[in-house]
């Protein structure tokens, strides 16, 4: 008497779902009780090609500057290392940056993790809480002199990339052909969201420094100190009024009160 196969378990069906190269599963069969195998070949084929669709909508400029061919063919090695850790698809992708850095075939493109990095700060900007931004009159009502000492929170929506790399330069031109070409340089980036729209700036060289030093509930007054020490022409009123026009500052505190963390 023939033993019966072994069920199938969730590691094994996992693991062939996403490797074509093993066999089906045994155990597995359709709904008429015969093995599985054609029609499975067939949900293997159509899980992949969907999870690389979710890369190709998740990372619009690198597909673009990759290419259909190259970019299918490094999502389908991607999704075998770093399947879905979350039902989520939002989620998928996260290592795909590292995954980039590391890929042999790019030795010529090295900037093109930080420009899925781009991409995934973009997304999780669209994801991320709302905040409580704080009103342009309650700004104005604040007396000059008492302005030194307030602190500012920044909302959860906010994000900061630094890039060797003109990673912002180069997004702008693999969305849109008629932008300028990229100059060789760093790019430190700003991604604001208002009316959840995620939008990235370009930074100032001081800009990240007094960013964080708001981040981090110090006081106006050091957090200009912060920017000055990085770049000695660098100019706090600029990335204020980027922060106000995008909605990005939360409410002020006083010297005296505890800081409040964002995100």
């Amino acid at each position: 008497m023939i033993a019966p196969a072994p069920p199938t378990d969730q590691a094994h069906l996992r693991a062939a779902i996403l490797d074509p190269a093993q066999p089906v599963p045994q155990g597995l069969q359709d709904g008429a009780g015969r093995p599985a195998g054609r029609r499975f070949s067939v949900y293997r084929n159509n899980v992949a090609v969907s999870l690389t669709e979710a890369l190709i909508d998740g990372f619009p400029a690198c597909y673009r500057l990759l290419g259909d061919e190259t970019f299918r063919g490094m999502a389908g090695a991607y999704l075998r290392v770093h399947p879905p850790a979350s039902p989520l698809m939002m989620h998928f992708g996260q290592a795909l940056p590292a995954f980039l850095d590391a890929a042999p075939q790019l030795a010529r493109m090295r900037w093109m993790g930080d420009l899925a990095r781009l991409e995934l700060a973009l997304r999780s900007a669209y994801h991320a809480a709302d905040g409580a931004p704080l009103p342009h009159a309650t700004l104005a009502a604040i007396p000059p002199e008492a302005l030194p000492d307030q602190r500012f929170g920044l909302v959860p929506a906010l994000r900061v990339l630094r890039s060797d790399w003109p990673v912002l330069s180069i997004h702008v031109k693999a969305l849109d052909p008629t932008a300028p070409t990229a100059q060789p340089g760093a790019e430190d980036v700003l991604i604001t969201r208002t009316d959840y729209d995620p939008q990235a700036h370009l930074l100032a060289p001081g800009d990240v420094a007094f960013l964080a030093a708001l981040r981090a509930g110090d006081t106006l007054a050091t957090a200009i100190a912060a920017g000055a020490a990085v770049n000695t022409d660098h100019d706090p009123a600029a990335i204020l009024t980027l922060l106000m026009q995008t909605a990005s500052l939360t409410a002020s505190l006083t010297a005296a009160e505890p800081a409040v963390q964002t995100n």
